[in-house]
């Protein structure tokens, strides 16, 4: 077994213990549980909403208070001293992360298409590209509280004050339509607004809005590189 493999391995044990991965998977589904009374058959609104929270606190939450932690603990400084680099480790996370985040809306589509009968998703290719594109846009912003972030505990406060904002203006604590005028059109463009009004579309059959997809491309791209231009090893 390789290096990289058997930090994957370790890494996935610990994904799998830590508290935040369980808060992560069951805020979203416990929304969808309490709030689907109000959904009528075949509705596609409230899943698209779970699905964006379930990313988002993965993304915000997850991402750089696991990073952030690693850096204060002097792991990322020890592993520049074995084969297996700083770099692998990080790579190991966004990829164990990112399949987390993907089981986590597997477990909200099956929950909401088979117990509360909502429609299955229309344009399963691109809701697959909503997906990776709005996740990598919604990483990125976590690769940067973690790059700035002087601990772990900061990191974690980071993120959470920043979630909130982000969840309102993306229409996940209510409905755009019931927010100022200025607030929704803010909010339409903000990773979390974007990610959700992407994969409702797709999920609804809807036509894809390439706008929508560029602009979260751009995100990733760009809060990427300052997260890589500013990230401390140490």
């Amino acid at each position: 077994m390789t290096g990289f493999s058997k930090l994957a391995k370790v890494e996935s044990k610990l994904l799998l213990r830590d508290p935040a991965a369980l808060f992560s998977m069951a805020v979203p589904l416990f929304i969808l549980v309490i709030f689907s009374s109000g959904a009528g058959p075949g509705d596609t609104t409230l899943p698209s909403m779970s699905m964006t929270i379930a990313v988002g606190l993965v993304g915000l939450y997850m991402v750089p208070t696991t990073l952030a932690t690693y850096r204060e603990r002097g792991i990322l400084r020890r592993l520049s001293t074995t084969p297996v680099s700083p770099g692998a480790l990080l790579s190991v996370q966004m990829i164990l992360q990112l399949v987390f985040a993907m089981l986590a809306s597997a477990v909200l589509v099956a929950v909401s298409v088979v117990i509360f009968q909502a429609s299955p998703p229309a344009r399963v290719v691109a809701m697959v590209a909503a997906f990776l594109l709005g996740t990598s846009a919604i990483f990125a912003v976590g690769l940067l509280i973690a790059a700035t972030a002087a601990s772990g505990r900061a990191a974690n406060g980071v993120g959470v004050l920043l979630y909130f904002p982000l969840a309102f203006l993306g229409g996940l604590m209510q409905p755009k339509e019931a927010m100022p005028e200025l607030l929704a059109a803010i909010g339409e463009f903000t990773p979390l607004g974007l990610f959700r009004q992407a994969v409702h579309d797709a999920w609804s059959g809807a036509a894809t809005q390439p706008l929508l997809l560029a602009i979260m491309a751009a995100y990733a791209l760009v809060i990427g590189l300052v997260a890589a231009r500013f990230f401390r090893w140490e």
